[in-house]
């Protein structure tokens, strides 16, 4: 793999020998392939950052043939266990935050900020419920004023809660209210920028120069009031509200994302003032992860160790919002990253507080325990851009009586484990399996689920069991079966579960020749005894860690069986198999899940779920794993919703909102709907959504195709139906399904 090497004290350095150009400007180094671009910085696949503590910066593609080149340094304290990464301490307030103190957890009030009583109720029942700290917004001149009502009020209750103030577009009231707050968050994106108009803008080294020095103009007495008062800062980037100067030059990506951080974060630093932390918020899980990786490579870098604060912005409602913040903020949590987090729900604000405690405690029990798997070389996995390793799905075989080509889906499987009960009633299961039933017959639909593990076969002559499941067969339905069941009550064409001690005996050479076989593999065997992987042809694994093994990673096991099988070009699909205990509550399942298989999967690691839980609802099972496929940009079977949480500045009931256009449009798979209470992200997060319903005025919804505003000032009472008369006009509604 190539690398480039970059001496820090070079000001401008050209190299056309292998294709590689590379220029330095503002402190950092920009890199391009001049065989596929312009060297103009038309085109610039990454900047790098010159270290000052080093004269040498290396950079290698991130994967074989990218062209995104990242640092060779780390993003983590290790690939193979959980090892929480080394912060300095940040206070804000009496609260420290940081490595050596307890993964905070906070929120954020909904209520109207002038609305001082509101607002105090709000926060006392926030931190009632244990939360560390709480948010508040404060957008102009009167709610910076009412801030210091609040925080008296506050005192005079006995609530010290630190409480931060969240400021867009607003300096005059960042240096209002920090005279009172803990923590001030900015977002560089908007905080002396203009706001994005999407607009491509060429930039010379000088106008570059001069918007440097704009920002730091705006910027600088901020940081120096937070230096006299002892306050904190949060530096929060947003993907949905980058400036057009950072779009222009580095793209509407992870990479900008950083760079746009790294801008302010170097004015604090050039004033001596290091009590802040970082967040890299988007409402894609896939890109939130990327960008915080992005950021702490580029830290280590630095030398710098600033903390975390961790959120999937605009995450939604119910199981799909938490779903959505477990894949982003689990997946980083594993690899030690996040000293606060936040699960950003459409919800009441006091209703975030479990999912975030939740989160937290799986975060530091992984790295208490420092859970993961014996040291191993990871040479595959891509860390920085999203590709999927793509398993070899089924092909039809000369000899076979059946079509096995779907057992498995291209864009990843869900797996269920049914039972014999179930056979009983066959039109009920095949409702329960999503499946479409014609003349009482079953076929397969969008989101029907695609194979079933059977670990009891019924009896050879209850021949209605028997002809339930050929039916499935038939239409290409895989089932799945242990080797002890199909030899002592063989079905005829389903697939033999074994494991690799049935593998290494010979055990499964019992069976007729051409028998498909599904393996199940723990991931942390020897290598010797995966080495019988070499000598099968096996349709499926399913890695399967049990869950009473607390000290083994679940991640980590899995990345090193994905980098045993890469290694020696074994191409098997690889399903996440989680047996949950008797009695997990709904949304421990759901956090866990997301958590740890979704954490595989935003990696492009896995091809499919397999969710088991004794004691809950079968249905629940099957949505909560479409769900973490569409949460993990892998399968769509449902409308996709971009749903802010709602703060102070919602111009309309949002909780309210959000469900009624839910229940009119959730039947349109492969469509994307933003619904954004105001301004501040709406346009930048819609870039992940097809259309978007935002609020543009009190009483008053502006609706966007993508980044663009197509229709304003809507009254809200027609707004839903103007909103599905816009996805006619283009094409892409459908009728909801008749009942059956």
């Amino acid at each position: 793999m190539a690398t480039g090497a970059v001496p820090a004290s070079f000001m401008t350095l050209k190299g056309r020998g292998n294709g590689l150009g590379l220029a330095k400007t503002s402190d950092f180094v920009k890199v391009s392939d001049l065989k596929r671009v312009k060297f103009n910085r038309t085109k610039v696949f990454v900047i790098k950052n010159a270290n000052p503590a080093s004269n040498i910066t290396e950079l290698q593609p991130a994967s074989e043939g990218s062209p995104l080149l990242v640092p060779v340094q780390k993003y983590c304290e290790s690939t193979h266990k959980t090892v929480r990464r080394k912060t300095r301490t940040v206070m804000v307030g009496d609260v420290a935050l940081g490595s050596d103190h307890p993964i905070r957890i906070q929120t954020m009030t909904t209520t109207d900020t002038k609305d001082v009583a509101a607002t105090v109720e709000q926060v006392m029942q926030i931190a009632d419920r244990g939360a560390d700290l709480v948010r508040i917004t404060v957008q102009g001149k009167r709610e910076a004023d009412a801030c210091f009502e609040i925080k008296n009020t506050l005192v005079q209750k006995n609530y010290n809660i630190p409480l931060v103030a969240d400021i867009h577009f607003a300096p005059s009231v960042a240096l209002r209210v920090a005279e009172c707050f803990d923590k001030i968050r900015v977002n560089p994106g908007n905080f002396a920028d203009r706001r994005a108009q999407f607009e491509t803008l060429e930039y010379t080294d000088d106008d570059y120069r001069k918007e440097l020095e704009h920002i730091e103009k705006v910027f600088v007495p901020l940081v120096e009031k937070c230096k006299k008062y002892g306050r904190a800062m949060r530096i929060g980037t947003n993907h949905g509200s980058l400036s057009d100067r950072i779009m222009s030059y580095y793209g509407d990506s992870p990479r900008g994302m950083v760079e746009s951080a790294f801008e302010f974060a170097r004015i604090c630093r050039k004033l001596d003032f290091h009590n802040f932390v970082f967040s890299m918020k988007a409402s894609n899980p896939v890109i939130m992860v990327q960008a915080y990786r992005l950021l702490v490579a580029e830290m280590y870098v630095q030398g710098w160790d600033y903390p975390l604060h961790l959120g999937v912005t605009e995450a939604g409602e119910g199981e799909d919002g938490r779903m959505k913040s477990a894949i982003g903020i689990g997946t980083l949590l594993q690899d030690g990253l996040g000293d606060t987090i936040r699960v950003s729900l459409t919800e009441p604000p006091e209703e975030e507080i479990d999912p975030c405690r939740k989160l937290a405690n799986l975060g530091m029990k992984a790295s208490q325990i420092q859970q993961g798997v014996a040291p191993f070389e990871e040479k595959h996995r891509r860390y920085f851009d999203f590709q999927r390793r793509t398993g070899d799905l089924p092909v039809q075989k000369e000899g076979e009586e059946v079509d096995y080509r779907g057992v498995l889906h291209r864009d990843g499987s869900v797996l269920m484990s049914v039972s014999l009960d179930q056979l009983k009633t066959p039109e009920l299961f095949y409702r329960s399996l999503a499946a479409k039933l014609v003349l009482g017959m079953p076929f397969k639909d969008l989101a029907t689920v695609d194979s079933i593990l059977l670990r009891e076969l019924p009896p050879v002559d209850d021949k209605d069991a028997r002809l339930a499941l050929k039916r499935l067969i038939d239409v290409s339905m895989g089932v799945i079966t242990p080797l002890s069941e199909q030899l002592s009550k063989p079905l005829p064409n389903a697939i033999v579960l074994v494991n690799l001690n049935e593998l290494s005996t010979g055990a499964h050479k019992l069976l007729p020749e051409g028998t498909r076989l599904v393996v199940s593999v723990r991931g942390d065997e020897s290598y010797e005894e995966l080495e019988v992987l070499k000598s099968i042809d096996a349709t499926m694994i399913l890695h399967d860690l049990p869950y009473s093994d607390e000290k083994t990673g679940r991640v980590h096991t899995a990345r090193r069986l994905f980098e045993y099988l890469s290694e020696n070009s074994l191409n098997f699909p690889v399903l996440h198999h989680i047996q949950f205990p008797k009695g997990i509550p709904r949304d421990d399942l759901v956090i866990n899940a997301g958590a740890n298989a979704g954490a595989l999967l935003v990696d492009g690691l896995g091809d499919g779920i397999l969710l088991e839980a004794p004691d809950q609802d079968f249905e629940f099972l099957r949505n909560t794993s479409f769900n973490l496929l569409q949460g993990c940009r892998m399968r769509n079977t449902k409308t996709e919703y971009v749903s802010c949480p709602s703060c102070g500045r919602t111009l309309f009931d949002l909780q309210v909102i959000s469900a009624e256009i839910r229940e009119k449009t959730s039947h349109l798979p492969g469509v994307s709907i933003a619904i954004m209470g105001c301004i501040v992200n709406g346009p930048g997060e819609m870039a992940d959504a097809d259309f978007g319903y935002v609020g543009g005025a009190p009483g008053k919804i502006d609706l966007y195709v993508g980044k663009t505003v197509v229709q304003r000032g809507i009254a809200m009472e027609g707004a839903t139906n103007a909103l599905i008369q816009l996805i006619k006009d283009h094409g892409r509604w459908v009728d909801p399904p008749a009942e059956e």
